[in-house]
């Protein structure tokens, strides 16, 4: 594959996690709301595992892997699906869509400490500034009255914020780990393990479980839309940036995802955008432009001659 195409690649999957994962916390919020978030995130993602096997199977893309390779993919599958996704979605029971994808958006925020932490990476002054506001963004979002007088509401916030640790080192974990070159089959297989292990958490929680049949019709078209768009195609677009860019740029989807999700949360759910969620929000992503500011102005520059390199 030429330089100029692997460039356009990653344009389009930027533009995949950046646009469809905003809209999946709607989704995902609308499904929760008759399903058990376990079991939805499961069906979602065994589905979608699934699915992935019969393209390849079609596209005559090999789906052996080795046992190294199957035991990272279930490490991943589990940091960013099981724990790293399945928790969110438990979390949306109690937390407003805007809200969680606000405080998501201190993502780089983690990534830039878990490789502080596990790499020795130094944290140059202006990624200070961005971690300071950072904290300051995330107090402001967890301390309005909205989310201190819901049931529930800090200790989703709370598991959230774990999630994020997950995501993080799942992030780091991933780009040194040895996982399939095909990044199809490498989704595919995450996909699969971590719905696997929903699967289980949901029976050990006890949730009950439902046929697609038995739901609403906007559950079922959410599901879908979780299924095709949230699923294979972003999360394939996901685990290519990983090995194409470096994890905090993968991270600046965060600039993005909050936005359509407060605007879709306000649009079909009629969540409320306060005035201090605006501060946080400008808070929180200007923290993250400090962290990502150095290298910003040639961050298009730097796909092409890494596509060029490859």
């Amino acid at each position: 594959m030429s330089g100029s195409k692997k460039t356009v690649f990653v344009v389009l999957a930027f533009f995949s996690i950046y646009v469809i994962w905003g809209s999946t916390y709607l989704l995902n919020k609308i499904a929760v709301t008759e399903l058990p978030p376990f079991m939805l995130a499961a069906m979602r993602f065994v589905s979608a595992g699934l699915l992935i096997f019969i393209l390849c199977k079609f596209l005559r893309i090999p789906i052996a892997i080795s046992k190294t390779q199957l035991k990272n993919t279930i490490i991943a599958g589990f940091l960013f699906l099981t724990f790293g996704n399945g928790v969110v979605v438990w979390a949306l029971k109690y937390v407003d869509t805007g809200l969680a994808a606000l405080e998501i958006s201190a993502q780089p925020l983690v990534v830039l400490v878990l490789m502080l932490i596990f790499q020795g990476k130094k944290i140059q002054s202006m990624s200070m500034v961005g971690v300071f506001l950072g904290v300051i963004g995330i107090y402001l979002l967890v301390s309005q009255k909205q989310i201190l007088s819901q049931e529930n509401s800090v200790l989703g916030m709370v598991m959230i914020f774990l999630c994020m640790v997950s995501w993080g080192y799942g992030s780091l974990f991933v780009g040194k780990a040895d996982l399939p070159k095909n990044y199809f089959v490498n989704t595919g297989y995450q996909m699969f393990t971590g719905g696997i292990l929903l699967g289980i958490a949901s029976l050990v929680f006890q949730e009950s479980w439902s046929l697609p049949s038995e739901w609403s019709q906007k559950v079922q078209l959410s599901m879908v839309l979780l299924i095709v768009f949230g699923s294979i195609v972003a999360f394939t677009s996901f685990n290519y940036l990983l090995r194409m860019v470096s994890p905090e740029k993968v991270a600046t989807s965060t600039y993005v995802n909050p936005i359509i999700a407060l605007l879709l949360g306000w649009y079909f759910l009629e969540e409320r955008i306060t005035t201090q969620s605006i501060i946080a929000a400008a808070v929180l992503l200007t923290g993250v432009y400090f962290i990502n500011t150095k290298k910003k102005m040639t961050l298009f520059s730097r796909f092409s001659s890494k596509s060029n390199s490859a």
